[in-house]
């Protein structure tokens, strides 16, 4: 993409709205804007981050054997009457009435919605396990939406739902999905740690929350920091086996991790002292078992071995996809602007020329900008007016990973500056040598 054919609206000065990092940088880069509380439009650079996270959710899901569909996001408020939960969800709920005065409501979440789907469909043992889920925009009417896409009305949510005949089939489901979460943000340059939680108002026995350390979280975590060790990394697993996922599961969940809700300062006294941390966390996704409550109350039953009907075993499974977005900006970020993970970035290189109109370095822009896309990847080219300065700037402050900077002083030896973002260092190097640096990184040319 070329900047000047882009719409890219930065501010150079940080709207008063704005309490924490995420939301000043999404601002000031031009990824969101605010179109009524707690509800965005996501403007074409914050889009595209969006839609990589997407990706890599789907990616993961299905890496596990999920199977993707989409629910609408209005429901009917008579399921919710069945399960028994319209009356008691309160407030956070948006109720609304159609003109035929029927009562719907604005989907927070789909448990009612998926187990009427099911009940339709899927009589017989023989059909299970079976695990559906959606990415879809959802809505909880929070009293003070604040801090920008962190705790907004309006979310984007990737919700799965799975059903086992037993209770030992749905927690492998449980283990299943923990496994998959903890490959799914470390894609994302993200360490999310599992820690114990309260199953609110969706209920459940087992519950576990994924959340991300950083200063400005909104919950009060506890841990062992012998957590903070330890990655998934490219260890490859047979979501089938019981054992492996059994043995993730307990990998990461044997240390003491939780949230203030469930903390247990008896049980934290037991960690060492040189290994108990107190910090802030950002909740990016959360996990349930909850057994037969919907499946009893819905009417949810399947055929057993034996001919007689059994309601069936279900969790759901959850991650925040835009929040994720705000909760990366918070955990890499500088004084300068964000610092986009390779998997996330919006663009995987930034091309700067310092001399708009001198012909060597816009035939150097131009021959880096098509091997870059030649290879499968998408550079962004700073090709304006602007002066050198403000260029360094819009770079930094959109954060993306790698910049390749072109100038004619440089030219005339043969070379441009490669520049990593997290770090700040910058290397001269041919153009050739820069092009299979930036292809090493994404995996396009071979080390």
């Amino acid at each position: 993409m070329r900047l000047s054919r882009y719409f890219l609206p930065v501010l150079k000065e940080t709207p008063a709205e704005a309490q924490i990092v995420s939301h000043r940088y999404m601002l000031r880069a031009g990824m969101i804007k605010q179109a009524s509380a707690g509800i965005y439009s996501w403007l074409p650079l914050g889009f595209k981050v969006l839609k990589n996270i997407e990706n890599i959710v789907h990616e993961e899901q299905q890496r596990a054997g999920h199977i993707p569909m989409l629910m609408p996001t209005l429901q009917s408020a008579d399921l919710w009457r069945e399960s028994g939960r319209y009356d008691d969800y309160g407030q956070e709920m948006l109720r609304i009435t159609d003109r035929h005065d029927r009562d719907m409501l604005y989907g927070p979440t789909n448990e009612e919605l998926i187990t009427d789907i099911f009940r339709s469909y899927v009589k017989s043992y023989k059909d299970l396990p079976l695990t559906l889920y959606h990415v879809q925009w959802k809505f909880r009417d929070e009293i003070r939406p604040r801090f920008g896409v962190m705790r907004g009305r309006e979310f984007y949510m990737k919700d799965g739902y799975n059903f086992d005949l037993t209770k030992e089939d749905a927690l492998h489901a449980y283990n299943r999905h923990l496994v998959s979460y903890l490959r799914t943000y470390e894609r994302m340059g993200l360490q999310a740690i599992p820690m114990r939680a309260d199953g609110g108002p969706i209920g459940g026995d087992y519950t576990h929350e994924f959340l991300v350390l950083a200063e400005t979280g909104e919950s009060e975590v506890f841990y062992d920091s012998e957590i903070t060790d330890l990655k998934f990394g490219s260890r490859e697993i047979d979501y089938d086996s019981v054992e492996q996922c059994q043995a993730v599961l307990e990998e990461f969940t044997s240390r003491y991790a939780r949230t203030d809700e469930t903390h247990d300062e008896a049980v934290f006294a037991q960690v060492p002292d040189d290994r108990r941390r107190t910090a802030r966390g950002i909740e990016v996704g959360q996990i349930f078992y909850f057994g037969t409550k919907y499946s009893e109350a819905m009417g949810a039953n399947v055929q057993g071995p034996d001919g007689k009907p059994v309601p069936v075993h279900m969790g759901s499974h959850g991650i925040g996809v835009s929040r994720l977005l705000g909760a990366i900006i918070e955990a890499s970020h500088d004084d300068k602007g964000i610092i986009w993970p390779e998997g996330v970035t919006p663009f995987h290189c930034g091309i700067v020329n310092l001399k708009q109109g001198d012909e060597a370095a816009d035939a150097a822009c131009e021959a880096l900008y098509a091997s870059l896309a030649a290879m499968g990847l998408e550079p962004l080219y700073d090709d304006t007016n602007e002066r050198a300065g403000g260029k360094f700037a819009t770079m930094d402050l959109i954060g993306l990973p790698w910049r390749i900077t072109v100038g004619p002083r440089g030219l005339k030896n043969g070379v441009v500056e490669l520049t990593c973002r997290r770090t700040g260092n910058s290397e001269e190097l041919s153009p050739e040598a820069a092009l299979e640096k930036v292809g090493r990184i994404y995996g396009k040319v071979q080390a």
